[in-house]
């Protein structure tokens, strides 16, 4: 589990794609202090995935179909900026919201802002998600946590402060980008027992 804070930016130095499948390796000069053995979970670009090999400065994590299809990682080339956060130890402070880093969809980049010493970002995602993103919800984009602001016609928009900006890679997005979307899971579970409910 995560939490949607991130913890470091990694730099893509190897990808190597089968298929619908991914060994990708990554550069990130502070990994031994985020993670340190491997079998760990990380948060990469909002995506779980296993640490499968771990050097003194980059580490390797393998991508199955599902992610692969799944997520924005299939997109990614030597160079790409990731976002990481570790997992969630149970002595720590939970900030941000509960994050699985089970991607549901890849929502994209359609409009972005400025808001005082805000940049909003909007996102056009599947309408099949609809009942899933609400306004003042939390949702996460690229793994990082973020509070809805909007919701309307299959679009939703987020407020970026500064911060933020500075700390993920969300201050590179661009018009046209897919980024990868986890909706709440607390609001998942509620559209469940509706269903069940309403049966």
């Amino acid at each position: 589990m995560f939490t949607g804070i991130i913890r470091g930016l990694g730099t893509v130095t190897s990808v190597t794609t089968r298929q619908e499948s991914q060994r990708l390796t990554v550069s990130e000069p502070l990994i031994q202090e985020i993670h340190s053995q491997i079998g760990d979970s990380l948060a990469v670009n909002g995506a779980c995935l296993t640490i499968t090999d771990l050097q003194e400065d980059c580490f390797s994590v393998d991508v199955m179909p599902e992610t692969f299809r799944r997520t924005n990682l299939r997109m990614v080339k030597v160079g790409t900026k990731l976002n990481l956060e570790p997992a969630l130890k149970a002595s720590q402070r939970l900030d941000g919201h509960f994050v699985l880093g089970h991607v549901d969809t890849t929502g994209t980049v359609v409009d972005q802002r400025v808001d005082g010493n805000a940049i909003v970002v909007t996102v056009d995602f599947p309408p099949s998600y609809d009942h899933q993103i609400v306004e003042k919800g939390s949702i996460a984009v690229n793994g990082v946590s973020l509070t809805v602001t909007q919701v309307s016609h299959h679009k939703f928009s987020v407020s970026l402060i500064p911060h933020t900006l500075k700390e993920t890679t969300l201050s590179m997005l661009k018009t046209g980008d897919l980024v990868n979307l986890e909706t709440d899971i607390l609001g998942k579970y509620v559209i469940s027992q509706r269903k069940e409910w309403g049966k």
